[in-house]
């Protein structure tokens, strides 16, 4: 191998944007924690951008479509509802996520999904036609379990760096 080869980096993260420097981050991660309110019952479109941007680099086209990440880290991945616990277990949304964490799985290491429910969604609720929420309750959840669902987030985080 020539020395200017050992210069190139392999697998090679393609872009000269915002998001590279990141993505060349991640590959000296511990672990690394993503996050994204549920729309519709799936992550929003930058989120679905940014985990193929991330997947894509290391996805090797043989039978096993094996990984070329350099180690094995685990992932951490919270999703944000609007809609209440009993609501969330009366979807499927929680089904159609775990997609997610078979992905980053396969690439990454093992997964983790913390699940946030009953969100507060605006800063002026009058601002939006959201006749189905009380206010004052959203407020007081917010409040009240905001600080307790900040703790779970933490402490998946501590988890996921001791693995």
């Amino acid at each position: 191998m020539s020395s200017s080869a050992s210069l190139i980096e392999y697998p090679p993260i393609t872009g000269n944007d915002e998001i590279s420097p990141i993505l060349k981050k991640i590959k000296n991660a511990d672990a690394i924690i993503l996050g994204s309110p549920i729309y519709l019952g799936s992550i929003t479109g930058e989120m679905k951008s940014f985990m193929e941007r991330l997947i894509f680099p290391y996805l090797v086209y043989d039978e096993n479509y094996s990984s070329l990440f350099p180690k094995r880290i685990s992932v951490g991945l919270i999703y944000t509802f609007r809609v209440n616990e009993q609501k969330l277990e009366q979807t499927k949304w929680k089904e159609s996520l775990k997609y997610n964490e078979f992905l980053v799985e396969r690439f990454f290491g093992k997964a983790e999904s913390l699940f946030v429910t009953d969100t507060y969604q605006f800063d002026d609720y009058s601002k939006y036609v959201a006749t189905a929420f009380n206010v004052n309750e959203k407020a007081k959840r917010k409040k009240e379990v905001f600080p307790q669902d900040c703790k779970k987030a933490f402490e998946l985080g501590k988890r996921l760096v001791q693995v």
